[in-house]
């Protein structure tokens, strides 16, 4: 099984044992992957197992297996499918971002990505699980490199900098921060501590206001 990587356009393949070809089999799987998240989201991490997942989605083992062969490969899988959504509103919030002038981006930012914590409970209980695979790690790291890449789009479209390489590596510093501030919000509180998301909208605010600083 290879690395879950992303494709033209940005989504993510999810990375799998065979990739179905059929609808119905196509169907049969998302069904499987729905099921992993309930008893992902229900009974934590360590109940994914293939029996466990094959009995949620009325599957035969057999079946599941020819997709996702263990664990790892079902916290691989699903952990694709989280990166795909996060990707997915990021490319929205770049298109809303040259349609409109906003205020408060970092507090647009930050409010779309704390709804995603709040609706993505297998996010959050996949993340908090401290079970990611080595794969999942590295598909992480990419995934907040296209993140970064997002910010830096969102910057470019407001006019607040100018395309190069220390626009690139603020943007990465930006998310990396952004990312583990969000963390720990929904460690303390699932709807997010607003404590600590207010600390955040603060400190990336003059993070931002610096970078802007610096192409003016």
């Amino acid at each position: 099984m290879g690395d879950p990587t992303p494709e033209p356009g940005g989504t993510w393949q999810v990375p799998l044992r065979r990739t179905p070809q059929q609808a119905r089999s196509k169907a049969r799987l998302a069904r499987v992957l729905q099921a992993a998240e309930r008893v992902l989201v229900r009974e934590g991490v360590q109940a994914l197992t293939t029996t466990r997942i094959a009995a949620e989605a009325k599957v035969s083992v057999g079946s599941l297996y020819q997709y996702l062969p263990d664990r790892d490969a079902v916290i691989d899988a699903l952990a694709a499918g989280y990166f795909a959504r996060l990707e997915d509103t990021m490319d929205d919030l770049v298109r809303a971002a040259a349609a409109e002038q906003w205020d408060d981006p970092v507090g647009v930012l930050i409010d779309a990505h704390a709804a995603i914590y709040r609706t993505e409970h297998g996010f959050r209980a996949l993340w908090f699980g401290s079970s990611l695979t080595e794969q999942t790690r590295a598909a992480d790291r990419e995934h907040k490199r296209r993140m970064a890449d997002g910010i830096r789009r969102v910057l470019l479209a407001l006019g607040l900098a100018r395309d190069d390489e220390a626009l690139a590596r603020a943007c990465h510093a930006a998310v990396l921060a952004a990312d583990a501030l969000s963390q720990e919000a929904f460690r303390r509180d699932p709807e997010g501590d607003p404590g600590i998301l207010d600390e955040a909208r603060l400190m990336l605010r003059g993070y931002l206001a610096a970078i802007a600083a610096r192409y003016r």
